[in-house]
């Protein structure tokens, strides 16, 4: 049986595809907070109506990742360094119980699954691409916050880890503000040990010195055109 050519042809994109692929973007720091998202050029770029366009926003909005104002449009969302620390210093408060938990569910499949986040994380920074390794890290984070079983927690932390990258976009001082590359070792080690009092102190830790690491007064003014960012 032969396929027909519509059904070759490629799938138009839709409002989830739109934010999934926007999200990346803004993960991997390719656009920078306060960058416009405009409907039109969104639309243009996608080959799609405004419509769908407006639905991925929303879709973005609603995690926090772009702010939507009347009569201004969408931009990817600024935080502010009064933001910037109580995203972290929630992280600090709810993460670690969270590792502590995950210790106590963790199966032999999820180690291996986290080892991999930690090779494609490490592999992202020996290309020097430090967007996609931050992006990795916040996945590696999110996976942790699933194994512990909290769904409702998990949909918190996931959020608190969006803000982070667009907070590490703009106030990222050195490379040390990405996971630091034995950090995340030692946090699976301790999961695979059922070590849950380690597993919280090691997570504690890790996320005071991400903190630290950040410079809480200069902002990072690199950009790309929308258009440029999203075709890489």
């Amino acid at each position: 049986m032969t396929r027909s050519i519509d059904s070759l042809s490629p799938q138009p994109a839709t409002s989830d595809s739109i934010a999934q692929a926007l999200s990346l973007t803004i993960h991997e720091h390719r656009i920078a907070p306060g960058t416009k998202l405009g409907e039109d050029e969104l639309a243009e770029i996608y080959g799609v109506s405004r419509t769908v366009v407006r639905a991925a926003l929303q879709k973005l909005s609603h995690i926090k990742l772009i702010d939507i104002r009347r009569n201004k449009g969408a931009s990817v969302a600024s935080p502010s360094v009064t933001e910037a620390h109580e995203v972290f210093e929630a992280r600090e408060l709810l993460e670690p119980r969270t590792a502590r938990s995950a210790a106590m569910h963790a199966t032999a499949s999820d180690i291996v699954k986290l080892e991999r986040h930690i090779s494609d994380e490490h592999a992202a920074l020996d290309a020097a691409d430090p967007g996609r390794a931050l992006y990795l890290s916040g996945l590696f984070h999110t996976e942790i916050a699933r194994i512990a079983d909290q769904t409702t927690i998990a949909a918190f932390i996931e959020t608190l880890i969006a803000r982070s990258s667009l907070i590490i976009a703009l106030y990222w001082r050195r490379e040390s503000a990405l996971c630091e590359k034995h950090a995340h070792h030692a946090l699976v080690q301790a999961l695979a040990d059922k070590n849950e009092k380690q597993a919280e102190e090691l997570m504690r830790s890790h996320l005071v010195d991400l903190h630290s690491a950040l410079d809480l007064r200069e902002r990072n003014g690199r950009t790309l055109s929308l258009k440029d960012a999203l075709s890489q």
